[in-house]
């Protein structure tokens, strides 16, 4: 596995693999009314790219052959965002590369702390790393009720 930072040709696989994530990994703790909603369909290539060069860094995780096992996405405000598996890749170490490369990328830019707004799935992932809960968010999106954590780590 190799941790690489955001190429344009990512665009073409991220969303497919964040929607994929978001259905087989979430489903654990999101009932398919809120997963539709979260995630009715991929995000559009041509949308991600323009997100992806909105002053994020996006580091990516890749197999062997290049192919994204997963992301995750830093905004200069230390804010966390999307940060995804490939569902056939969870629990094999990559989202913990992933999120050690952001935060060594954070301390770097000085950052005094991280938050995310992370999902029921995530929040154990984010506490095991020293982030504390701060809130539970109730978020409505497309007609269902969801909710998730916004957590904070000091750097």
């Amino acid at each position: 596995m190799e941790i690489r930072p955001f190429r344009p040709e990512d665009a073409r696989h991220l969303p497919g693999l964040m929607h994929a994530s978001i259905h087989a990994l979430a489903a654990r703790a999101y009932s398919p009314a809120q997963l539709a909603a979260w995630s009715p369909e991929p995000m559009p290539a041509d949308t991600f790219l323009a997100r992806a060069r909105d002053g994020r860094d996006t580091f990516v995780a890749t197999d062997d052959k290049g192919q994204p096992l997963g992301f995750i996405e830093l905004e200069p405000s230390g804010h966390v965002d999307c940060f995804y598996c490939a569902p056939d890749a969870a629990g094999r170490g990559i989202g913990a590369a992933l999120y050690a490369a952001l935060e060594r990328a954070a301390i770097t830019r000085a950052l005094p702390e991280l938050h995310v707004d992370a999902s029921e799935v995530a929040r154990g992932f984010f506490l095991r790393r020293g982030f504390c809960q701060i809130a539970r968010n109730t978020i409505r999106r497309h007609g269902a009720v969801l909710h998730n954590y916004t957590m904070t780590k000091t750097l």
